[in-house]
């Protein structure tokens, strides 16, 4: 009976020895990421620091330097599409609700999508260290998906009569098809990256910023202002107008007897509240009535 306690008794040291790994011990990913997340299968990427939260971001950041400038995508570009998606903007030009549901996963775009820390290991010392992995096949859905659903948004953003696309809204909604372009060239650069196959007909925003400028051409706006000294009151409204892309002309009544005083004050009123007034008016003719 004893030897057979003592038996048992060595039996369960032995497995809790090998199911315990030691803290100390150094995985392989730290000095060879490739040895466990093979290149053929994987992105990945180890970053490191003395907190484990700063240690996971920093290998976010590695991975996303691993990309390099290609997937970048501009910083208002990317947050005109941001609040498009967060304000259900898009949902009005999508055709499916699985459509809708995938779009929705770009409404946090701080980080690569398909991206998972999947192990932390600390050094007992003072360094923790993290690895960021993407699972290229996984990924390349993800982004096909989001790439299908903006092709989508955009066809129907372009698709109009001649009556509605050479108007105001006509110019706006090329405008925004350009935007989600350019975050699709984004998502394309990334699949590319990523060894995958790329959906058909990928147009970059220029494109559709050409149209845009062309449909302008055809929208003459007039702006005519009383008693306007020096032209400030016609400049303050042209350069609202111009921040969108139309040209203005001017048929001002401009009168030296106006107080210039007056003419500063009123012109300050209109680059800060009518501009906000016409960016908000021009930024309601995206959404699909």
């Amino acid at each position: 009976m004893l030897k057979r306690f003592v038996l048992i008794l060595t039996a369960l040291i032995f497995f809790s020895c090998a199911g315990t790994p030691s803290v100390n011990r150094r995985p392989p990913w730290v000095v060879d990421v490739d040895s466990v997340y093979p290149r053929a299968r994987y992105a990945a990427a180890v970053g490191f620091a003395g907190d484990r939260t700063t240690a996971e971001r920093n290998a976010l950041a590695a991975l996303t330097a691993f990309f390099g400038q290609t997937v970048e995508v501009e910083r208002t570009t990317a947050a005109s599409y941001q609040q498009a998606v967060v304000n259900g903007v898009l949902d009005g030009w999508l055709d499916t609700a699985e459509m809708r549901t995938n779009i929705r996963v770009t409404a946090e775009m701080d980080n690569l999508m398909g991206v998972e820390i999947k192990e932390v290991w600390f050094d007992s010392r003072d360094t923790y260290y993290a690895v960021a992995v993407m699972e290229k096949v996984k990924a390349v859905q993800i982004y096909s998906k989001l790439i299908q659903a903006n092709l989508n948004v955009i066809n129907n953003l372009v698709t109009m009569t001649a009556c509605e696309k050479n108007s105001p809204q006509g110019v706006i909604r090329y405008k925004f098809a350009a935007t989600v372009a350019d975050i699709n060239y984004y998502y394309r650069n990334i699949v590319l990256l990523l060894d995958g196959q790329l959906p058909d007909a990928i147009i970059g925003g220029d494109h559709f910023r050409l149209q845009a400028q062309n449909i302008i051409r055809t929208i003459p706006i007039g702006i005519n202002v009383t008693y306007d000294r020096n032209g400030r009151i016609f400049g303050a409204f042209a350069r609202s107008f111009a921040d969108w892309g139309f040209e203005t002309a001017a048929s001002a009544d401009i009168a030296s007897t106006s107080a210039s005083a007056a003419n500063a004050a009123a012109e300050r009123s209109i680059n800060v509240q009518f501009t906000a007034l016409l960016s908000d008016y021009l930024s309601q003719l995206i959404s699909k009535n």
